[in-house]
């Protein structure tokens, strides 16, 4: 009788546990929770530049009263494409919007927002990425929730879709508003 090597047993069990986590991984409640260190703590240092003459977004501005978001996105970025009809409907309806340009050139960020609209309240430019690198970015787009204190209520990562928006960051814009 042939004799079977234990090695011959090693690919299929790698291929079953890496099936597993894949497995677990989509049926995950929320896939686009990544944990961060930020939620209930005021927002991190700020490393911006301007952008084609809108003012430089400040910790002192996102400690002003009221509710604000602060999206990281960029003209490469086409998830921001795709969530960019939710952001500008959220700014129609009143609710103040940052927008941090990360790792974008200015002119295509600016064709960008001439092609879809400006939903921001001010844009600034995170030339380098150390903001989002501050904020723990892992890409764009991602949207924090920021309290009426400075504080950082929610992080979303990836893009906002309609359900994002209605389950997701409206009810943490409403429980952050006093």
């Amino acid at each position: 009788m042939a004799r079977i090597s234990p090695w011959a047993v090693v690919p299929p069990l790698l291929f079953a546990g890496l099936a597993a986590v894949f497995y677990v991984g989509m049926y995950r409640e929320d896939p686009s929770a990544l944990p961060s260190v930020l939620i209930g703590k005021e927002v991190p240092v700020l490393t911006l530049s301007s952008f084609e003459g809108s003012d430089v977004l400040s910790a002192e501005t996102l400690a002003l009263p009221g509710v604000k978001l602060v999206n990281f996105w960029a003209s490469w970025c086409v998830p921001c494409r795709a969530e960019h009809p939710q952001l500008e409907e959220m700014a129609q309806t009143g609710i103040t919007i940052h927008g941090l340009n990360y790792k974008d050139k200015p002119e295509a960020a600016a064709r960008f927002l001439a092609e879809l609209g400006d939903p921001f309240a001010t844009i600034s430019a995170d030339d380098t990425g150390r903001t989002g690198r501050d904020w723990g970015v892992y890409g764009v787009p991602e949207t924090f929730v920021i309290d009426g204190d400075g504080e950082v209520i929610l992080r979303f990562a990836g893009p906002i879709t309609q359900r994002v928006m209605k389950e997701t960051i409206l009810p943490a814009i409403e429980e952050a508003t006093p």
